[in-house]
């Protein structure tokens, strides 16, 4: 039972996960199609990474309120419809519209996810439950571009999007019919639009949960700004085709895969913070190999030598984010579902931003970007280690 929940909950996690990779590859085609400049289509993407990040500051609080299957069902109906509507969509304006339902519909699953975990396992078992979690859930961005590729050049760019509407439809009979509610009546918390804005101004206005959650935001910034970057980093800078996005995402993700792996197999043995100072150091050795490569190489980086920092950087960030994520979450236990939001709310403006705003600004050179992953792993072990320091004056005050 334990193995079909991991897998459920994983699944789930990959609607948002298959919704930003699987079109990567028809980019250009979409900007082809629609007559319209390489800025204009990125915001396809960015669209859909700020209306998601907005709509996790609401699934949570939602899921306190009224459950968390109804409100994964309601948004996986929506993100069925929104992917068969950009399907369809005969102009690009109804395009960034399908889009963006598709961005307000596809974090359901990831931020209720979090919470059914902490409503059923505590301390080390939640850890390890959730690396388990990430290691499923890291499949879809490796599996995605691959499949998207292949469906773009075999069948259009439409296709990579009715294949998102089928994998809706397959989540949406799978929660109705094999996810159990986690969160009993009794335990819900009624909605009034005062007491959760004050439940809301409660996390805002923890400093250590904030910074914990930062320093998490901006780990996930190295993978965002590569995923912003894809398809200038696969096409333009490695000069490959579109089938060949698994240059790309395959190190990237199998590195957090294995991390996963091997951080939930030993959650329960190593403490929480040498967990994650191994993560951090693996982290910041990928940044070292990563900078030096690409400023010996310059414009003339080539596979494989430019995708294995990744690898390394996703196992170190595997290591260290479900210790971070659990102690934050853990700082609120009567209200998990609005802390999972809030957490997962900072994580994925984080990816907005630097999707949307970052990206564009250095995807034209390997070496850019791999200053801008060094950039932001330092200030998330800043924002880690404040947030430590302040749980640590906490205990020694009391």
């Amino acid at each position: 039972m334990q193995r079909l929940l991991t897998v459920i909950l994983a699944c789930l996690g990959m609607v948002g996960a298959l919704a930003i990779d699987t079109y990567l590859p028809s980019i250009p085609a979409i900007g082809r199609a629609f007559d319209v400049g390489p800025v204009a289509v990125q915001q396809t993407l960015s669209v859909f990474l700020f209306m998601f990040a907005f709509m996790m500051l609401f699934y949570g609080t939602l899921s306190d309120s009224f459950g968390r299957r109804p409100v994964i069902m309601v948004a996986l109906t929506v993100y069925t419809l929104a992917s068969a509507g950009a399907a369809l969509a005969p102009t690009f304006g109804w395009l960034l519209l399908f889009r963006a339902l598709q961005g307000m519909s596809a974090g359901a699953g990831s931020v209720i996810g979090q919470a059914i975990v902490q409503d059923r396992f505590t301390g080390a078992d939640a850890q390890r439950i959730m690396s388990h979690i990430m290691m499923v859930f890291g499949l879809a961005p490796a599996i995605a571009p691959v499949l998207g590729g292949w469906l773009h050049v075999t069948f259009g760019w439409r296709a990579t999007f009715v294949f998102l509407a089928l994998f809706g439809t397959v989540m949406l009979l799978a929660t109705w019919k094999l996810l159990p509610e986690s969160l009993p009546r009794e335990k819900r918390h009624a909605f009034h639009g005062v007491a959760i804005a004050r439940n809301y101004l409660k996390v805002l206005g923890h400093p250590q949960f904030v910074l914990l959650s930062l320093s998490v935001g901006l780990a996930f910034g190295g993978l965002s700004l590569y995923i912003g970057s894809a398809a200038n980093f696969v096409m333009e800078i490695l000069h490959l085709p579109e089938t060949a996005f698994a240059w790309m995402f395959i190190p990237l993700i199998s590195g957090m895969v294995i991390g996963s792996a091997w951080g939930g197999k030993r959650a329960a043995r190593i403490p929480a913070p040498r967990m994650r100072a191994i993560g951090f150091g693996t982290m910041l050795l990928a940044c070292v190999l990563n900078v030096g490569y690409t400023a010996a190489a310059g414009d003339a980086v080539t596979i494989p030598w430019a995708v294995l920092p990744l690898m390394v950087y996703t196992f170190g960030l595997a290591v260290a984010m479900p210790a971070i994520q659990v102690s934050a979450l853990g700082l609120f236990p009567d209200n998990r579902g609005l802390a999972s939001s809030m957490l997962a709310f900072i994580q994925m403006m984080s990816f907005a931003l630097v999707s949307g705003l970052v990206a564009p600004l250095l995807f034209d050179s390997a070496f850019k970007l791999a200053c801008g992953v060094a950039v932001g792993l330092a200030a998330s072990f800043c924002a880690c280690q404040l947030g430590n320091a302040m749980a640590r004056e906490r205990v020694a005050a009391a």
